[in-house]
């Protein structure tokens, strides 16, 4: 007995003029249930309460929404989907109805294989997978898989790069998983490996080189347009393509590696493997691989960068903050997929977490609440006090050598020196042209004074042995108070 939709569509094929055989094919049915239900469409109807359900029934309209969504999708993924939901069926109805829903089914490539003996080799490769969101900002999205031949255990690390760093990394999370090194490594033509060949010759990067030097590993590069010499890694990037990526969703990267290490431990590891029968995991038990170094290079990415006046630095699209002591440094920021870490002169002086949106400020609170501190004591220091009684052009232009990043207290000291030799009211003069032009800094000043201004007649004040008093300013005197004063008591006195 079929159902109801399987019958429209015996229908509809026949009314578009397709033969019995080509309708049994696309619908995965005999040519005899097509002419049977052509000739008596009612037998569902009249037969159907008899008909023993199936325990796929109630999951029929999930699977047409996964087949929607990812219209490839292979049988065990559906399977493991259809767990979730309470399906305790086998995965023979699922290909059924799969088959029946396609009409097709797909003929299988051919490989050659190599076997390898125990921890005698891996192999690795990248595959391509889409792109995830992060706010406005799309990052694209690679996993670096990676496969002990003998056992065919894989691992998988998801990366947004693949760039040399993030190349580094990624073997080393697996050797990590592995606990131990092969003798050999079997890699593509990717340029963070190989970076020329002449015929046989092949020439590697010296930084991968320089990466397997202390694991005391042999690289080994496949020849140009044969995948074969690394088929199980092609064949497992495929699995992982076909098997876990397809009707899932994704907040972040960390989400995608957790995700991924549950699948790897709980599906493709534990598997029975179509080519030695065994579970990866079981198989695995028999090789041994060499111990990993003690010691290893630092893999992270490595920028020498410049600390802004916003006390941060740029990397990879955006900013992160610094103490405000290192304005105007050359700071050293070593990142992984999770943290950028920032450090001078070999002391690590920040540390946050990476951000994968781009344009974005990334802050930690203390160097903020610093930089606030640091600029209340500036602002309430004595020197700088005295240059603003001078008027609120003074506080404009102060304000305006802060926004540029000049240093405050040695920019006030030098204008108070201008003020005291060309007096208070062309230095005002002079910061209004500045203000004008949005020329802030005391050598804008300085210049304007020199060609436009006369100096006052200027006597050096008597140096005192103590430098304190040397130092001591006072503030401008405001002659119209004194003048209001004594119009008032003028008044007051009736003269």
């Amino acid at each position: 007995m079929i159902d109801k939709a399987t019958i429209f569509e015996i229908h509809r094929f026949a009314n578009a003029g397709w033969s019995h055989r080509r309708i049994a094919k696309r619908l995965g049915i005999s040519r005899q249930t097509v002419k049977k239900y052509l000739q008596n469409p009612q037998q569902a109807l009249t037969s159907g309460d008899s008909r023993r359900g199936s325990k796929l029934d109630p999951f029929r309209e999930l699977i047409d929404e996964f087949l929607q969504q990812q219209p490839d999708v292979k049988a065990p993924v559906v399977l493991q989907r259809l767990r979730e939901k309470g399906f305790d069926g086998q995965i023979t109805i699922v290909r059924d109805y799969l088959k029946q829903k396609r009409g097709r089914s797909k003929r299988p490539r051919p490989f050659i294989r190599f076997e390898s003996e125990p921890g005698q080799q891996m192999q690795v490769d990248w595959g391509h997978f889409s792109s995830l969101a992060y706010g406005n900002t799309k990052r694209k999205l690679y996993a670096m898989v990676m496969t002990e031949c003998y056992s065919r255990m894989i691992f998988v690390r998801f990366m947004h790069s693949q760039k040399q760093e993030s190349l580094h990394q990624a073997l080393m999370d697996g050797f990590n998983f592995f606990q131990g090194t092969p003798k050999e490594l079997v890699v593509d033509n990717m340029l963070t490996a190989v970076i020329e060949r002449v015929g046989a010759i092949r020439r590697f990067n010296d930084a991968f080189l320089e990466f397997l030097r202390p694991l005391k590993i042999n690289p080994i590069a496949c020849n140009q347009r044969a995948p074969w010499e690394k088929g199980k890694v092609e064949s497992n990037v495929g699995y992982v393509r076909i098997n876990f990526w397809p009707l899932r969703s994704f907040t972040d990267i960390d989400d995608v590696q957790r995700q991924v290490n549950l699948w790897r431990d709980a599906v493709a590891n534990v598997r029975i493997h179509g080519t030695t029968g065994d579970k990866p995991c079981e198989r695995f038990s028999q090789v041994q691989l060499r111990a990993l170094p003690e010691l290893t290079a630092d893999l992270r990415e490595i920028n020498l960068l410049k600390a802004y006046k916003d006390f941060s630095v740029k990397f990879d699209a955006n900013t992160y903050t610094v103490p405000p002591r290192m304005i105007g440094r050359r700071v050293t920021v070593k990142a992984d997929s999770q943290t950028v870490t920032i450090y001078y002169k070999d002391k690590k002086i920040a540390t946050h977490r990476r951000s994968w949106q781009r344009k974005k400020r990334i802050e930690n609170p203390a160097h903020v609440q610093q930089a606030q501190k640091v600029k209340r004591q500036v602002w309430q220091d004595r020197q700088t006090y005295l240059f603003t009684s001078l008027g609120q052009e003074a506080v404009d232009y102060l304000q305006g050598l802060a926004d540029s990043g000049k240093p405050i207290r040695k920019s006030v000291s030098k204008l108070l020196k201008l003020k005291d030799e060309y007096g208070a009211d062309s230095l005002i003069l002079a910061i209004n042209k500045a203000i004008f032009h949005k020329a802030f800094g005391v050598d804008y000043i300085e210049n304007i004074l020199h060609q436009e201004m006369t100096p006052e007649t200027y006597h050096q004040p008597v140096r005192l042995k103590n430098e304190a008093f040397n130092r001591i300013r006072l503030s401008q005197p405001c002659l119209a108070d004194y003048d209001a004063y004594v119009i008032k008591r003028s008044h007051k006195n009736g003269d």
